[in-house]
């Protein structure tokens, strides 16, 4: 299970600890990530996904999902939230 957010593809990034002597140690930083139930409207359904605080809050900002998943970058995706975006725009093509 890799330390990624589902939605925007933020990972660890990597940077150093520095002492007062200015001693630097490598160090990694890791993304806020949380486990959310995320509602589609459209779909009627809750998704399940592992995603970083900054895209809980832009997902809120862009009010929900489906809003989200409307603007959202499928190469930074993981696979199984581009299916949900799939899914999603087949629903509202079909409406």
């Amino acid at each position: 299970m890799s330390r990624r957010c589902e939605l925007t593809g933020k990972g660890p990034m990597v940077g150093n600890n520095v002492s007062h002597a200015k001693n630097r140690t490598r160090r990694r930083f890791l993304p806020n990530l949380n486990d959310v139930s995320l509602m589609s409207e459209t779909l009627g359904r809750v998704f399940k996904l592992k995603i970083s605080a900054s895209a809980l809050r832009t997902v809120d900002h862009r009010g929900g999902l489906d809003g989200f998943m409307a603007k959202a970058d499928e190469a930074v995706m993981s696979p199984a939230a581009v299916k949900i975006k799939k899914d999603i725009e087949k629903a509202q093509a079909a409406a």
